[in-house]
């Protein structure tokens, strides 16, 4: 009765951070508070990194990562922000032994683009960290 009460305890509490960075930081700054939840307790995470910050349009870049809580073969879709909306790319990978993935993209839209890793994960959605990638 006393590990119930405990959990139920520290779920308000966690609840009320997340409310508080709601209320301080903006939406971003919860989602990043929300997200930064450690494999150790059951969530799921996606690393990323661009192999080159800067492209000419056209020019193929290459992203890597590391996956935690995923499942060997599970599939990784490149997705990025527009109107402030995600859409998926054709840039399709999946999780290879060892918890890692390479996805291969040509960047044509000229500009900044925000990009980020995704994965329809059996509990739910999981995005890595955004990375951005400058397309002259």
């Amino acid at each position: 009765m006393t590990s119930v009460l405990r959990h139920h305890c520290l779920r308000a509490l966690g609840t009320g951070a997340l409310s508080m960075a709601l209320l301080a930081g903006g939406t971003a700054g919860a989602l990043a508070a929300g997200s930064a939840a450690s494999p150790a307790d059951g969530t799921a995470t996606i690393s990323a990194k661009a192999d080159k910050s800067e492209v000419k349009a056209g020019d193929q870049v290459v992203f890597t990562g590391r996956t935690k809580g995923l499942k060997i073969g599970d599939p990784l879709v490149l997705q990025h922000e527009k109107s402030g909306k995600w859409t998926s790319l054709r840039a399709t990978s999946k999780i290879k032994k060892g918890s890692s993935y390479a996805l291969i993209a040509r960047l044509n839209t000229k500009g900044t683009e925000h990009l980020r890793v995704a994965s329809l994960h059996s509990s739910g959605k999981v995005y890595s960290p955004t990375v951005t990638v400058k397309v002259n």
